[in-house]
């Protein structure tokens, strides 16, 4: 009995076994096929937040010799994978693939795709709405700056989503530095706003950075310090190698330039280490403390300028990685040299390693985000950057303290030889005295003067107002004429199309006007004219509305910010009075009627003013073959604008 009961159970362990195996190897097979397929789309809702990470919506395609989207389109879908956002980043590469849907069920959205790395070379992107290619974009800093869609130190791509659209976006980046890619898709205010910050902090820090150099500088040529003047070339190289990262050199320093974009982190970094080396050399006083140390910092000092000259010609990658280890080696051989004078009693070194110390730290942060040995959520190039600032701030403390020393022995020197320089003291007192009566006098005279030019200068900037307000107001009537007419129309425009308000446009000619001229004469019809616009002026009366003379007996009216039916309102109201007007002049009662013509609309596209005061126009013609003293309305139709 007993050997058949164990048999049974080993059966029945057989079997469980098999089906665990078989339910794992299912499970593995599906991960599998989960990470090498495209995956389902990202679902985009007005609920969706207005920050997307769409990493786990990314999938690179494995092949690199795929030049163009047919060739792609042919691939088989498990030569896709799923991006790995722990894996290291990539240096130099060529015909690299991604891919990411987002698919819009119900609302009208507008978002932009952010693609926060502004040093990739090129980036092309192939947009697909339900599987038809609608736009390719082309943008890298390998291009101009102003061939991106929108203008940004960072790539973006605007989109507009419809209901029940899938849009399908190809990515295809070719670049020779790192391939980080940090896809976010926003919407256009938590774009700005986190623009505005970034762009606060990054200019906080190029600033830092500027200021320090240009300081620097300036004590430099004024104390002919060797110190200072390598100190600020460093520093002017961690500036341009600072703002080159965050974008802002291609920005606003080479945008017409891309070939500087590709060169300068090649050119830039040995030329700071060798200012660097040179520096390190001063501020620690090796020539009187350590010849040995001397020699090498001068040795690699020349290496680092000749490197300056040779990158440019070598592979970029290969020069990316051997910069990589010229930057550390360096930064280990400095580090040491500063621990070993620190021990040595050396009063500067202690803070100069603590510098050093802090760099160190940023670029191995730095170093181990790109390798993927750590996950941080911020991007690679802060950790170095916050090091890099942390240096340059305590090396200025470390010149500080030199010149502090130096002005120290200085004033001891001065000390000792006190007694001799103390007739030469009296009679330099003497003449410094003289000098600052003569310099109170003198700003005197150049006070006075300077009160009688801006008294000239209020006075002629006052006549040039008045000429100015005369070039804009129509002599007969005292209203704007045509010429702020047309200033003031291309503004209202440009306002209405940002805040996406409604604009209306009034255009009034007098009825049967000649006959008035022919009847009564031209100072009647003149006088006519006046009333007219002053009647006009009555009932237009907020400040940002305009009353202008367009022309003869035409006068134009802009009223911002008003929709159709207001327009035709204030335009009833102002033919109704007109009509009611009574207007004698030299004894004669001048009956009077005009006609008025309305245009309404949203203002979108630079030619859509003209055409709102064509279609103003046509009502007004529309009005006068009514039958005039009329107000007419003519539409502007969709596909006129």
């Amino acid at each position: 009995m007993m050997p058949l009961i164990t048999h049974q159970l080993q059966q029945q362990c057989k079997y469980h076994f098999r089906v665990l195996i078989g339910l794992f190897l299912l499970l593995i097979s599906q991960n599998c096929w989960a990470s090498t397929l495209s995956g389902i789309p990202l679902r985009l809702t007005s609920d969706s937040i207005t920050k997307i990470e769409l990493q786990d919506w990314v999938y690179a395609n494995q092949s690199n010799d795929i030049e163009n989207l047919t060739t792609l389109l042919q691939r088989p879908e498990n030569s896709w994978k799923k991006i790995d956002t722990n894996q290291p980043y990539k240096i130099g590469i060529k015909n690299y693939w991604v891919s990411f849907s987002i698919f819009n069920p119900n609302d009208h959205l507008s978002r932009i795709i952010a693609l926060d790395n502004p040093l990739l070379d090129s980036v092309k992107i192939y947009h697909l709405i339900n599987g038809e290619l609608v736009s390719t974009e082309v943008m890298g800093d390998s291009l101009p700056f102003k061939q991106r869609p929108l203008e940004s130190n960072i790539f973006l791509y605007p989109v507009n989503f419809e209901p029940g659209d899938t849009h399908t976006f190809y990515l295809k980046i070719d670049s020779k530095g790192s391939i980080s890619l940090p896809l976010v898709l926003w919407s256009s205010n938590d774009l700005t706003r986190l623009t505005e910050t970034k762009n606060l902090f990054s200019g906080m820090q190029i600033g830092l950075l500027l200021a320090i150099c240009l300081f620097s500088l300036f004590i430099a040529l004024a104390s002919a310090s060797y110190s200072y003047s390598y100190y600020s070339g460093y520093v002017l190289g961690l500036t341009l190698l600072t703002a080159t990262i965050h974008g802002v050199s291609f920005r606003y320093l080479w945008p017409q330039w891309p070939i500087i974009q590709q060169y300068i982190f090649i050119i830039i970094i040995p030329l700071t280490l060798g200012f660097s080396l040179m520096f390190t050399e001063k501020v620690l006083q090796l020539k009187y403390h350590n010849l040995k140390m001397l020699r090498i910092c001068r040795i690699m000092a020349v290496l680092c300028f000749g490197l300056t000259i040779i990158m440019p010609f070598i592979n970029y990658s290969f020069a990316l990685y051997f910069l990589a280890f010229v930057v550390l080696t360096i930064s280990t051989i400095l580090m040491a040299f500063s621990l070993i004078q620190a021990f040595g009693g050396q009063r500067n070194a202690p803070l100069y390693a603590i510098g050093r110390m802090g760099l160190m730290v940023g670029c191995i942060i730095t170093g181990l985000i790109y390798l993927g040995l750590i996950t941080l959520s911020i991007s690679p190039q802060i950790p170095v950057m916050i090091g890099l600032t942390f240096e340059v701030i305590t090396m200025a403390a470390v010149l500080a303290l030199r010149y502090n020393d130096e002005r120290k022995a200085k004033f001891e020197i001065q000390q000792q030889t006190l007694e001799q320089a103390q007739r030469l003291r009296e009679i330099r007192e003497e003449a410094l005295r003289n000098e600052a009566e003569n310099s109170e006098k003198l700003e005197q005279m150049v006070q006075e003067r300077t009160l009688e030019l801006e008294i000239t200068l209020r006075e002629l900037n006052e006549v040039n107002q008045k000429l100015t307000e005369q070039n804009t107001i129509d002599s007969l009537t005292g209203v704007k004429n045509r010429s702020a007419f047309d200033r003031r129309l291309i503004a209202e425009g440009r306002i209405s199309r940002r805040q996406q308000t409604p604009m209306s446009l009034l255009m009034i000619d007098i009825d049967k006007f000649k006959n008035i001229n022919d009847q009564y004469g031209h100072l009647s019809g003149d006088y006519t004219i006046k009333m007219i616009a002053n009647t006009l002026c009555e009932y237009v009366k907020r400040p940002t509305d305009l009353v202008s003379r367009f022309g003869g007996e035409e006068f134009a009216i802009i009223l911002p910010c008003t929709d159709i039916e207001g327009a035709l309102l204030v335009a009833e109201q102002i033919r109704q009075a007109i009509s009611e007007l009574t207007i004698v002049h030299n004894g004669h009662t001048i009956p009077l009627t005009v006609s008025i013509g309305v245009s309404e609309t949203i203002i979108e596209s630079d030619e859509h003013p003209m055409l709102l005061l064509e279609q103003a126009d046509k009502a007004l013609y529309k009005a006068k073959r009514s039958g005039r003293n009329k107000v007419c309305y003519y539409p502007l139709e969709t596909d006129e604008i």
